[in-house]
């Protein structure tokens, strides 16, 4: 299943006359490759690139166009699809803009989505900052997740905003909202060496700057965020542009136009693009940098045709690229779009919200739900005295009291707590500081897609992996075990040294079955189910009466306290497998 970007593919069919390359080539390598593939996408009526192609049919008549390959559009019901198969090897599903399940991410549409799948590629990179069902929810019904070819492009460019080999760099910075873009603007500050104001942040800098401003041109609250920005770049000696005037509008005569100093500004005037000193100054700084970001509109006050706005200043940013072959940037559909000369000359990121998002340092959820979403460069003798100690793993490791429980009981094994609850992490992480514990360590990920990418890096064996008490939600019965999927049994077994355990267990005893199953489905043959007694059959459904480890997680000892059941199993990858018996 591949979850493309309708709008890049409107764009290259409507817009630019193109060949749709980046658009479809995750799709063609994939059926060249022999692939069935289900395509699935969002495209919003509404949408100026879309008004001209709006039902399925019609996108599925264009991708057979382009691909040179039937494309058979199907209503989203499992038979249809199945019967569609045997149409063509590529299949369109309807438009997910019309199912409200889409943006709230609801797993049960995921898994209708999904029927069938076995592999989901993301290649809509525009919509990995959204938690949708089609992005997020539907990896967990896929026995892998991966980006796609444009998808990891895109990325790549991502990654490029914050290196700065490129020296001197500078940021030219449009749209508005400063409060909700501090952060962001914070790291900019840190790794630039200017930055260049334009549209209606740039008002907030000159107010906080103390230039006189009509009152409606300023944000409410962001004086206080812009003058902790100033003080900021002043420490770091960064240079900072703000405009110095304005073409402005008559509001009266919209044909008259005028010049005006920005701290002259006159009512009755509307600012709609730079004027001659603003960009005399900004080409002086950029004809002096080696690398470019140019991310948000050049939108002032209350106008609103950026096209118009942005081509004076776009039309400095490409020569002065050409003159001195300065690696630019530009996110943003109207910094992509107005600049002049040919856009294979710059890196473009058209969605500006995924950038604004990433240099928050907000995780992208469309990202995270891949499977090689963590950069796993762990330095493992960074971590541990001895990182070729056999290794525990604690999927869901909470606030790590079994980890550290064991850690300490046990000095010649490492520990590794996976939890996606960041504040959490940060917490344990805090405790191995001050404790100075050197076989313990924890990271912030979500396990299930990730475990395979961390685990096979580590230099020793994996002898214990433990899943603890899933979070239960009796409104939501599918979330009581949706951390043990496929994908994280499947690395279990094939990362689990011979003679290697596995602890489950649960207060609910539904969850517990329901994990004993999944391993048993999914295990490869590998996984074997243990009981108190070697000889015991693997398949008896009867649960250990204690702890086997002896060191309780804060949640078995809270419900141990009230009286409760723990229903717990043990499983093993034994040595010798005859007929139905383990040995472990």
């Amino acid at each position: 299943m591949v979850r493309f970007d309708s709008k890049l593919l409107f764009q290259q069919l409507q817009e630019r006359k193109i060949q749709c390359e980046n658009a479809v080539s995750t799709i063609k390598y994939l059926h060249e490759a022999g692939a069935k593939v289900i395509l699935i996408s969002s495209w919003d009526a509404d949408d100026e690139n879309t008004m001209k192609i709006v039902r399925a049919e019609s996108i599925a008549g264009a991708l057979s166009s382009v691909l040179q390959v039937k494309v058979v559009p199907v209503k989203l019901v499992t038979t249809h699809i199945h019967s569609a198969k045997q149409e063509s090897n590529i299949i369109l599903l309807e438009n997910l803009f019309q199912f409200k399940e889409e943006p709230a991410n609801c797993k049960g549409f995921a898994r209708l989505l999904s029927s069938g799948v076995d592999i989901f590629v993301n290649d809509a990179f525009s919509q990995s900052h959204r938690v949708l069902a089609s992005t997020v929810a539907i990896s967990r019904f896929c026995y892998a997740s991966i980006a796609g070819f444009h998808f990891e492009a895109v990325l790549s460019q991502l990654k490029n905003i914050t290196k700065t080999s490129q020296k001197p760099y500078v940021a030219i910075i449009g749209g508005g909202n400063l409060v909700e873009k501090a952060a962001a603007l914070r790291l900019l500050v840190s790794i630039c060496d200017g930055l260049v104001f334009v549209g209606n942040i740039a008002f907030q800098i000159m107010h906080a700057l103390g230039l006189p401003l009509p009152m409606k041109l300023v944000e409410h609250g962001a004086t206080e965020e812009a003058l902790t920005l100033i003080n900021s770049m002043k420490s770091r000696s960064r240079a900072v542009i703000v405009p110095k005037d304005f073409l402005c509008l008559n509001n009266l005569n919209p044909e008259k136009l005028e010049i005006f100093s920005a701290d002259c500004l006159v009512d009755g005037w509307q600012p709609v693009d730079l004027g001659p000193e603003s960009l005399e100054e900004i080409a002086s700084l950029v004809s002096k940098c080696k690398k470019i970001l140019w991310i948000g509109p050049v939108r002032f006050g209350l106008s609103h045709s950026d096209a118009g706005e942005a081509s004076r200043l776009g039309a400095v940013v490409d020569r002065l690229r050409s003159q001195n072959n300065l690696e630019t940037i530009l996110v943003g559909k109207v910094a992509c779009t107005t600049v002049l000369g040919s856009n294979l000359n710059y890196s473009v990121i058209e969605n500006a919200s995924v950038v604004w998002e990433f240099l928050k340092g907000r995780s992208l959820p469309g990202l995270m739900a891949l499977d090689r979403s963590y950069p796993f460069d762990i330095k493992w003798d960074g971590v541990y005295d001895d990182p070729t100690r056999p290794l525990v793993v604690d999927v869901g490791s909470g606030n790590g009291l079994f980890l550290f429980g064991m850690a300490k009981k046990t000095k010649d094994l490492n520990f590794l707590g996976l939890e996606i609850n960041g504040k959490l992490v940060n917490r344990c992480l805090e405790r191995v500081l001050q404790t100075g514990m050197k076989n313990g360590y924890f990271i912030r990920t979500n396990a299930t897609s990730t475990f395979r990418s961390i685990i096979s890096s580590y230099p020793g064996e994996l002898v214990l992996v433990s899943i603890q008490c899933p979070n239960p939600d009796f409104n939501k019965p599918e979330h009581r075990w949706e951390m043990v999927q496929r994908s994280l049994i499947e690395a279990i077994a094939d990362l689990l040294a011979l003679d290697g355990k596995v602890f489950l267990q649960s207060d609910i005893e539904g969850v517990a079955i329901r994990m004993k199953s999944e391993f048993v489905k999914y295990g490869k043959g590998k996984i074997m189910v243990m009981d108190e007694s070697e000889d015991a059959s693997c398949y008896q459904r009867q649960w250990l009466n204690e702890n086997p480890f002896g060191v309780r997680s804060d949640w078995e000892q809270h419900v141990l306290d009230r009286g409760a059941n723990m229903y717990r199993l043990l499983l093993s990858k034994p040595a010798i497998i005859a007929g139905s018996t383990c040995r472990g």
